[in-house]
C-alpha cells in the first residue's frame, strides 16, 4: 500500500503538538491508538492538532490517520550514502509533514540548528525550533521557523507550567519573536498539563503547546488529551 502523501503546508493554530517521544506506551500500536484519540478529540473540539511520533511510526500513523505527522528529529544531510542518518527527505517519504529541531533530548549547535532548519525550509516541511530562553529564542527566530516552541529544560515532564510558574518566560518569548520574524507562531512547552496550563499560555499570546509526558505517561491518555484540549 504507498503511502499518502501530505502536502506540506501551516499545521494550523491553536496548536496542540504532542511529542510521543519514545515512552514503551507509546510505540507501534500504542502510538497509533494515541494518535488516532488526538485526531478525534481535536476534530470535536475543532482545534488543530498533530503529532510527533518515534521514527518507525511515522509511516504507520500517516496512514492509520489524516494527522499532521512530524519526525521527533532529522539530520542535515543530504540523501545517500548516510548511514544512521535521517535526512528530511527520509521523513517526507514516510509521509512526514515536517520535524522537530533541537528538542532539549536532542540539542544542535547554533549552526546544525540554523542549517537544519534551512534544509526543511526549502524542502517545504515545517520545522518546530525548540529554544531554551529567551536568547535562543531570539537567535532562532532569525532562522524563519514557522513554529519555534519555547521550553525551558528544566521544567519539561514535570508538574509545573512554564506558563503559569514562569510566564515571563513565554511573554517574552511571544514578543522576542514577533520582533524578528512575526510569520513565526510561538507555541509554549514545558510542564503544560492541563488546561488552566494552556489557557494561560495563549492569554500570553502563545499560539499552541507543545506537550509530551502529559499525554504518554497519563493513565488515560483520552482523558489527557480531553483536558489540554478544552484549555483553547
Amino acid at each position: 500500500m504507498p503511502l499518502r502523501r501530505i502536502e506540506p503546508g501551516p499545521l494550523g493554530r491553536p496548536l496542540l503538538l504532542v511529542n510521543l517521544k519514545a515512552y514503551p506506551t507509546a510505540l507501534g500500536a500504542g502510538s497509533e491508538r494515541i494518535a488516532r484519540t488526538l485526531e478525534e478529540l481535536g476534530r470535536s473540539a475543532g482545534v488543530p492538532v498533530a503529532i510527533a511520533p518515534a521514527a518507525p511510526d511515522i509511516s504507520r500513523i500517516t496512514l492509520a490517520t489524516h494527522l499532521p505527522v512530524l519526525a521527533q528529529h532529522v539530520d542535515a544531510v543530504a540523501p545517500g550514502a548516510q548511514t544512521g542518518f535521517v535526512p528530511p527527505e527520509a521523513v517526507a517519504a514516510a509521509g512526514a509533514r515536517g520535524s522537530l529541531v533541537n528538542h532539549s533530548e536532542h540539542p544542535l549547535s547554533p549552526a546544525e540548528t540554523r542549517e537544519t532548519t534551512t534544509r526543511l525550509n526549502r524542502l517545504g516541511l515545517v520545522a518546530v525550533v525548540c529554544a531554551r530562553d529567551l536568547a535562543a529564542s531570539r537567535r532562532l527566530a532569525r532562522t524563519l521557523p514557522p513554529y519555534l516552541a519555547i521550553e525551558p529544560p528544566d521544567l519539561i515532564g514535570g508538574e509545573r507550567s512554564v506558563s503559569t510558574a514562569r510566564p515571563e518566560i513565554v511573554l517574552g518569548a511571544v514578543q522576542a519573536v514577533a520582533a524578528v520574524s512575526p510569520e513565526t507562531t510561538v507555541l509554549c512547552g514545558a510542564g503544560v498539563n492541563s488546561r488552566r496550563d494552556v489557557a494561560k499560555a495563549v492569554e500570553l499570546g502563545a499560539q499552541g503547546v507543545l506537550v509530551a509526558s502529559a499525554v504518554t505517561r497519563a493513565a488515560s491518555p483520552r482523558d489527557a488529551i480531553a483536558e489540554l484540549l478544552a484549555g483553547f
